[in-house]
């Protein structure tokens, strides 16, 4: 067993953290095969939506601290640690066309949140916490959470959140939104394999344009949004799949999508 695993199956590619008797930490080689695993499911057309999950109840305690020993005592070698290797994860991330979700079965601290923030959208077990946790060990956060979490919980609450370092368990962040639903933790698996799978079963085409529209449109004013979108919308009623969504509604059967 490795480290990371990764697999694909029924459209849906899984990325699984496994070193559970570290809670997930990450190593650098771990980093590497994340981000290769996330450009792997961007080029297949085989995969349609990725989930990231973690084994043993937990999803990601961050870095590994032995990782920060390793690297030269330089404000350089700490800065290029961070560029060069751990935000391989997060620039492949945000490349990614296809939906990309996340399980979290227990503790999602320092650089295990912002990880999970980097996903789409994220179901908890009821045993989930999170926490900024990086100012206990007088460091930032290292790995987007002070671009991430303002977008989701607001500036305020995320300020306290990365300032205090507290622990937020599963229903408060359920309420602050960071997670979109909390499942029993035996209940969870399921769950995130049945939301991949009803995603999964869409038009791929028409879900990625929604992706790219969303994502670029936190960035642009209405005008340039709306341009974007019927550009999109020209270029998705030529396809396949459209024609065939089209023809299932009106023949009153499953439709059956094939990419194209």
């Amino acid at each position: 067993m490795t480290d990371l695993e990764y697999e694909v199956a029924e459209h849906i590619a899984t990325i699984r953290l496994n070193r559970p008797q570290r809670k997930n930490a990450f190593t650098l080689e771990m980093i590497d095969a994340w981000a290769q695993a996330l450009i792997e499911a961007e080029e297949d057309s085989n995969v349609r939506v990725v989930v990231v999950t973690g084994a043993g109840g937990a999803f990601c305690s961050g870095v590994d601290l032995s990782v920060l020993d390793s690297i030269a005592p330089t404000p350089l070698g700490a800065k290029e640690l961070l560029t060069k290797r751990v935000h391989k994860v997060a620039h492949a991330a945000e490349a990614l066309s296809k939906p990309y979700l996340s399980a979290i079965p227990g503790d999602a601290i320092g650089a295990g949140m912002d990880m999970a923030l980097l996903t789409d959208i994220r179901l908890a077990a009821e045993s989930a916490r999170f926490s900024q946790a990086y100012i206990r060990v007088g460091l930032v956060p290292g790995d987007g959470g002070c671009y991430l979490l303002p977008r989701i919980v607001g500036t305020a609450t995320a300020l306290q959140l990365m300032w205090t370092g507290r622990i937020v368990d599963a229903e408060e962040a359920l309420s602050l939104g960071i997670v979109s639903a909390v499942h029993p933790d035996d209940q969870l698996d399921d769950a995130i394999h049945e939301l991949a799978s009803e995603i999964a079963r869409q038009p791929p085409i028409a879900v990625q344009l929604i992706k790219r529209s969303t994502r670029l449109g936190e960035r642009h004013d209405l005008r340039t949004a709306l341009d974007l979108i019927s550009s999109h919308h020209a270029v998705v009623t030529a396809t396949d799949d459209s024609r065939e969504a089209r023809r299932a509604l009106a023949e009153k059967r499953p439709a059956h999508f094939v990419g194209s």
